[in-house]
């Protein structure tokens, strides 16, 4: 990168990127100053249709596969040279903020934008990428997407699963328009994600930016503990077969577990109990645990605690247990040159910044098996995401796109 280049005064258009993410947080805009866009419903078919037309606009090429994973590229020198690519999602939560995932993708094209503004021309192409289905909340798995692009799992998988009213995922691609034609998958020469920490750490410690290391390694559980259905007023204590109780003292072995490493987690965010009555003792409770640890043999301790906790209560209450593992997903570091050169834009640009690891999924990490790829986290307000009230300063905002420029110049080198 030459000298003018490396100076601070290369920076995006802030104003424009706030425009932006306001605009988009429009659609499916909810009372309380969230956002509502449920993954291939109409509002994030009119989320997609905007995207696309800003893209059009700032003459950008479009490609759609068949997973409606969305493409735009601003052309490169050298035509043939894979891309620099940068994005995110645009569908939310039930109750979503403004800012997880849209923020990545709007800080995408607010690259292109200000690469046209300063007439830069790089080498290699630069691509903005939507990725469909990342929060999974309406469709599973999460970062279906992304994980098809990869190779994670395959189309014909992720295009057959169901939502909550039987509709196939397929059926609600074509539906709203975006079942496109491009083939799944192309070579990416690096990948950068752009993302609100959803955690409180950046903000605590002052920081602006966040040089993340990796995503933490997950394990996700189904866990079905069954007992036996009884009247709750003639049936002693001591002849109880409560489902439920046995599920809550295998939760406080969860909470436990998750508390025990620096870098561990344990969540159980799910739970239904049958016949869920006053005056029924439980028969049967079905609930979630969620592991996640930094490296994998810490990943297999807090699944080896689990599993031995369950089945001890269970032993003990004469209760029947049942464990699914529905999700895996390995510790993942990302790419040194890809951490360097986050960490030399937060330098140049002069911006308080540490090093952090990805406690949440995002699509870098499914990108991150196939390409060089890393994060930049900037602080939202006390930590909160997945809620309506989420919220980030424009500034902030502003200079975690900033590095984002710096970052994909030096990837995609300047012509």
């Amino acid at each position: 990168m030459n000298q003018r280049l490396q100076s601070a005064t290369l920076t995006i258009n802030g104003e424009r990127l706030w425009a932006s993410l306001m605009d988009m947080a429009r659609i499916g805009a909810t009372p309380k100053g969230g956002v509502r866009r449920i993954a291939l419903t109409q509002e994030d078919k009119a989320g997609r249709d905007k995207f696309v037309a800003w893209c059009k606009a700032a003459g950008l090429s479009i490609r759609i596969d068949r997973m409606g994973n969305i493409f735009a590229r601003r052309a490169g020198t050298a035509a043939q040279a894979a891309p620099v690519m940068s994005g995110s999602h645009l569908d939310t939560q039930p109750s979503g903020g403004r800012f997880d995932g849209c923020y990545g993708v709007m800080a995408a094209l607010e690259v292109c934008r200000s690469l046209d503004d300063y007439g830069i021309r790089t080498r290699r192409p630069i691509e903005v990428a939507v990725w469909t289905n990342e929060e999974g909340s309406r469709f599973t798995p999460v970062m279906e997407g992304s994980g098809v692009f990869v190779g994670a799992f395959t189309l014909e998988h992720a295009r057959a699963q169901t939502d909550a009213d039987g509709v196939r995922m397929g059926d609600a691609l074509d539906a709203i328009g975006y079942s496109g034609d491009a083939p799944m998958g192309h070579p990416v020469a690096a990948y950068f994600e752009a993302h609100i920490e959803q955690g409180p750490v950046l903000e605590n410690a002052g920081m602006t930016i966040g040089v993340v290391s990796g995503g933490l390694g997950q394990r996700w559980f189904n866990l079905t503990v069954t007992g036996m259905e009884a009247h709750a007023g003639p049936t002693p204590m001591h002849l109880r077969r409560d489902a439920l109780q046995g599920a809550t003292h295998i939760m406080q072995a969860v909470d436990a577990l998750g508390r025990s490493g620096a870098d561990t987690r344990a969540t159980v965010g799910y739970v239904k109990v049958e016949p869920n009555s006053r005056n029924v003792i439980p028969g049967r409770v079905t609930f979630s645990v969620d592991l996640r640890a930094g490296d994998d043999a810490e990943l297999a301790r807090l699944t080896a605690g689990m599993r031995e906790a369950a089945e001890r209560v269970c032993r003990e209450r004469r209760l029947e247990l049942a464990i699914e593992q529905t999700v895996y997903y390995p510790p993942t570091p990302f790419a040194a040159e890809c951490r360097e050169a986050v960490r030399k834009a937060a330098e140049r640009l002069g911006y308080p910044h540490m090093e952090l690891v990805s406690g949440a999924g995002h699509d870098a990490i499914y990108l991150a098996s196939v390409c060089p790829a890393g994060m930049i986290f900037v602080p939202c307000k006390d930590g909160i995401s997945h809620n309506e009230i989420e919220d980030a300063k424009a500034s902030d905002l502003a200079a975690g796109c900033n590095v984002l420029l710096h970052a994909m110049l030096e990837r995609a080198e300047v012509a």
